[in-house]
């Protein structure tokens, strides 16, 4: 009989240990609420800079979104760093399932600026609805529009026009008309390569002329098209066309200059630009396809 006795009250021990614990874990989430609680009353009263330091995750900076976790002592961190992490990078404590509800709640109350003010947006959103306008704020940094290497150079158009002058050595011209000769003395070699980059200031506005050589499927071609450095909605209050022909012959293009919003390989694989054949180009150079001599003729108006 003791046997069974005593094995009957090792299963109450377990038992109330398994409440033991389930009621310090339960404590601690408590206390970890509480802080949570503390801490946005006090950010409450710095004000909005100070609910939006709360809304940081203190493991990757990022702003937090639903669901905003948080470890049994009060330490908070977003979904993607949730997701890496089994204990709070803070007190190494493991991590439950637990959702910081309270900053949740503070976060749906209150309107934020948008991460570009500095570069000139103004504008208040909800906290949920602030992402969504960052993706498409038309104040967020442009990327450099150099195309023949991974330049990762970000900012707005003045910055972007030094950047491009100094460090990628690009030609600038004012005007609205442009007659450009491409020469390369064996056409052959060059393969999947962007050639050129023109900039040209006209109506007060910046357009990038792309000039290159790449595969269309297995057919070696030329094209050359022009990008417009600022919004799509602005792009669109112009139209170009681009030239290039000998002997009696000629190709020509005319459309809208895409926004370097949109980038270089995206215009490209849309063929939205005047595309050249080898062989024709090669016809048009010198008839005898030893070297490429083409002349890309052009202008830029205001629609």
């Amino acid at each position: 009989m003791a046997p069974r006795g005593g094995g009957a009250c090792k299963e109450v021990v377990e038992s109330n240990s398994k409440y033991a614990n389930y009621e310090i874990a339960t404590t601690k989430a408590e206390i970890g609420s509480t802080l949570i609680k503390r801490s946005i009353s006090l950010a409450e009263k710095n004000g909005i800079n100070g609910v939006h330091e709360l809304l940081q995750c203190p493991t990757c900076a990022n702003s937090m979104y639903p669901p905003i976790h948080q470890c049994p002592n009060g330490h908070t961190l977003c979904s993607n760093c949730r997701r890496v992490h089994k204990c709070c990078p803070t007190c190494h404590s493991e991590l439950g399932n637990i959702r910081c509800l309270a900053l949740e709640k503070v976060a749906e109350s209150l309107d934020f600026p948008c991460r570009y003010k500095s570069l000139g947006c103004h504008k208040l959103f909800p906290y949920y609805g602030k992402l969504k306008h960052e993706k498409h704020c038309s104040f967020r940094p442009y990327t450099c529009p150099y195309a023949s290497s991974e330049c990762s150079v970000t900012g707005d158009i003045p910055f972007l026009l030094a950047h491009l002058k100094e460090d990628h050595s690009v030609d600038l011209h004012d005007g609205c008309t442009f007659n450009h000769r491409y020469v390369r003395s064996n056409p052959h070699e060059v393969e999947n390569a962007t050639w050129m980059l023109t900039i040209f200031n006209c109506f007060g506005r910046q357009f990038c002329l792309h000039f290159e050589a790449f595969f269309l499927g297995t057919a070696p071609v030329y094209m050359t098209f022009l990008r417009f450095m600022g919004e799509e909605s602005d792009a669109k209050r112009f139209s170009y066309n681009l030239e290039v022909g000998s002997f009696g012959r000629k190709l020509v293009w005319q459309g809208v200059p895409r926004s370097i919003r949109d980038s270089h390989r995206k215009v490209r694989d849309c063929q939205d630009g005047l595309i050249i054949p080898r062989s024709l180009a090669l016809y048009f150079s010198s008839g005898d396809g030893q070297e490429l001599k083409l002349r890309i003729t052009g202008r830029i108006w205001k629609v």
